[in-house]
């Protein structure tokens, strides 16, 4: 079965390159992320489609796992692609949504903030099939933390 799924995911992954940045491509983001006030790390996973020449729009979401409760971030960027060589570097902006529950099992403990988030990032291909990708942000709601996320990216 493992043979089976990495053989799937080359496949998939063979059918483009890590320079999607061409209008209507897409890809997959698979991240890692690192709340750097708080010390809260997360997983989570994206996918990132080009809509216009150097423009790409990327909903994500993110679990965080805080040392309490338990929580979860949306995000939805607008990112604008400075180069398109082979370090494809842009700069973002967009809406967050973080929900969190400081006390599972509670009622009524849930918490919902939402606000905008602003950054940079890069994606740096390593292979064919998949790229390096990270980004630094500022969430300006909650506790106005920075976050570095850092993942890979897929191509569709």
């Amino acid at each position: 079965m493992k043979k089976f799924a990495l053989l799937l995911l080359l496949g998939i992954g063979s059918l483009g390159l890590t320079q999607a940045q061409n209008q209507g491509e897409s890809r997959i983001h698979v991240l890692g992320q690192y709340g750097l006030r708080l010390n809260e790390p997360g997983i989570g996973a994206g996918w990132e489609y080009f809509f216009a020449e150097k423009f790409g729009f990327m909903p994500s979401y993110t679990r965080i796992f805080p040392n309490v409760g338990n929580a979860g971030n949306f995000s939805a960027d607008l990112r604008y692609y400075l180069s398109t060589g082979k370090s494809q570097v842009y700069a973002m902006a967009g809406y967050s949504l973080t929900s969190e529950n400081p006390q599972p099992g509670s009622a009524g403990t849930r918490r919902n903030q939402s606000g905008a988030n602003v950054g940079v990032g890069a994606v740096i291909p390593l292979t064919e099939w998949i790229g390096l990708s990270t980004e630094f942000k500022f969430q300006s709601q909650g506790f106005r933390q920075p976050i570095f996320r850092f993942g890979f990216a897929f191509p569709l």
